[in-house]
């Protein structure tokens, strides 16, 4: 049977055109261990990912009738999510293993721990994906950007990703994760406050709240222990997708860097893109990540809709 007194944990789950996944990932948390409350918020769906959700009676539902972007849709849902509450942020392409939010809920009884990030698996294979990440250097882009997933074991200052199977063997500390299914700790939440919606419509959003994350005095922890399966494997990505990750992948590091290093690790970034040739998203991305004055048509959140500003107490529907 499901433990399902108050968990302390709610999941929130962005949506977009999601109607073919959610359900099963909705079905999955109820199924677990722990079975934590659901607010899922849909950016814009044109498909019928609301009416599917709000048929089934056990996750909230707040249609935005916008498209916020990842960060911006994380943040509605922050909103209204008691200040005590720890929060598993999930993609809607995913599905959890019964003892998942479990195990995640057990690394955070060391206060230490504002951040956990379980082991991916893609749900057809099985395949791991290689979620882990090191703070990026410049370096490390153009290890990534040359080689990709060949040469796994390469030195640590030579890839920004985390490809070696003992790195996922057991429990560790990291940098960051894909933001793909991550807890994020009440008082975690409360120190570091919102996700940058303004910068980061999509991509790169995790790389800057988990360093603000550490910045805040939290550790990010890895555990393979808690398990999800994950549909999503990004090689369908529009062209306009694929140019948008790296130059948020700039913009991210330019905050922290100076001019020089900054254009060094563009350089290392628009080396991936020149080297593909091939594939034509590859041939859009380049001169857009090596002209920043192209940066502005990029995809973008939309504005916030003014009844979602209303406060939780004032409001009498979503």
């Amino acid at each position: 049977m499901n433990d399902r007194s108050p968990a302390g944990v709610t999941a929130v789950v962005v949506t977009y055109n999601s109607a073919d996944t959610i359900g099963a990932l909705l079905d999955s948390l109820a199924a677990g261990t722990i079975a934590p409350a659901a607010v899922v918020v849909d950016n814009g769906s044109r498909d019928e990912t609301v009416a599917i959700v709000r048929a089934r009676g056990d996750a909230t539902v707040i249609a935005t009738g916008a498209n916020l972007g990842y960060s911006g849709g994380i943040n509605v849902a922050l909103r209204r999510i008691d200040a005590a509450e720890h929060v598993l942020i999930l993609n809607p392409d995913l599905t959890v293993a019964p003892t998942t939010v479990a195990q995640l809920m057990a690394e955070l009884g060391d206060g230490s721990v504002g951040l956990v990030a379980p082991l991916l698996r893609e749900s057809e294979t099985g395949t791991r994906f290689d979620s882990l990440r090191r703070e990026p250097t410049p370096l490390r882009a153009l290890g990534d950007a040359v080689f990709g997933s060949r040469w796994r074991s390469r030195p640590a200052w030579f890839g920004e990703t985390l490809r070696r199977d003992e790195d996922y063997a057991r429990p560790c500390d990291v940098d960051w994760a894909g933001g793909a299914a991550l807890l994020v700790s009440a008082a975690c939440r409360r120190a570091v406050g919102e996700w940058d919606a303004d910068t980061f419509f999509l991509y790169a959003e995790e790389t800057d709240y988990a360093r603000r994350v550490r910045a805040a005095g939290f550790r990010v922890r890895f555990t393979p222990a808690a398990q999800a399966q994950h549909d999503g494997s990004g090689s369908g990505q529009p062209a306009a997708l694929v140019a948008l990750l790296s130059v948020n992948r700039v913009r991210d590091f330019a905050r922290h860097h100076g001019t020089g290093r900054t254009a060094l690790f563009r350089a290392a970034v628009a080396v991936q893109h020149a080297l593909r040739p091939h594939d034509a998203r590859h041939r859009h991305a380049l001169p857009i990540v090596l002209d920043r004055r192209r940066w502005a048509s990029l995809p973008a959140g939309e504005p916030l809709p003014e009844r979602l500003s209303t406060p939780l107490e004032t409001r009498t529907t979503w």
